[in-house]
């Protein structure tokens, strides 16, 4: 395993992604988002276990693709590392991964209710996202992926899409850079948001399949406009005190 030196801008960029999360309602208290490491792409780095909102770029370790820590460390490590490192594994295409309970998604792993694309932003969701239930292999658990088979069932689960729902836990999103994976964690919540309140007025309007499939990938000025006002809002803030937006 080939290993880089310690890539400063990369995980400035990833710690920019937490604050701009925890800002827009994807991450709370919990969850994570990671980045594979483009020198080492056998490695991925990903925080210690603590909250998004204090993660800083000294709190990120190498991981290898079995979820393992490269060097070790003493400190606390996410459970669900294994989610990232299984993911990586199956998709050479992935270098970012996100993993969140956002409370915009949380119904659509509640009930039967698809997840699917109604909006432009929201394109890349399909006509249906996929559900992981971990029941289904798993049987009771603490609905926590904490081992590498739960976390292989999912990336199996997850196959070629970008995002994919838990029942009764959340959701994983993956995307080809940091800013990609940023743009579909936060606009699947807002089209999620979309479907939820419309549903209120009567029968959603989805896309047509044509629609859906013009924006299936988001392009790379959409997610760079996302990003570049995400970011200028965010950056360098205390999001415990900034507060965040609906």
């Amino acid at each position: 395993m080939s290993v880089s030196p310690n890539p400063k801008s990369l995980l400035a960029e990833l710690v920019t992604a937490h604050r701009i999360l925890v800002a827009e309602n994807v991450l709370d208290a919990f969850g994570h988002i990671s980045v594979r490491d483009p020198q080492s792409p056998d490695t991925f780095w990903l925080a210690r276990a603590l909250p998004p909102s204090v993660v800083e770029a000294h709190d990120f370790l190498r991981f290898d693709l079995s979820g393992d820590p490269v060097a070790q460390d003493k400190g606390p490590l996410f459970a669900e590392r294994y989610i990232h490192s299984a993911i990586y594994r199956a998709r050479p295409d992935v270098h970012s991964v996100c993993h969140h309970h956002a409370v915009a998604i949380m119904p659509f792993c509640l009930t039967d209710r698809s997840l699917v694309g109604v909006s432009q932003t929201g394109a890349f969701l399909g006509n249906g996202v996929p559900v992981w239930d971990s029941a289904t292999e798993f049987g009771a658990t603490r609905m926590v992926v904490e081992t590498p088979d739960q976390a292989a069932s999912l990336a199996t689960a997850l196959g070629s899409e970008a995002v994919i729902l838990m029942r009764g836990h959340g959701a994983t999103v993956v995307g080809c850079g940091i800013r990609d994976t940023v743009f579909r964690s936060v606009y699947a919540c807002k089209d999620a948001q979309f479907q939820y309140v419309a549903a209120a007025l009567g029968p959603v309007n989805t896309l047509s399949e044509g629609e859906l499939e013009l924006g299936k990938v988001p392009s790379n000025p959409a997610i760079n406009r996302c990003w570049t006002h995400l970011s200028a809002l965010y950056q360098g803030t205390d999001q415990t005190k900034k507060g965040s937006i609906a």
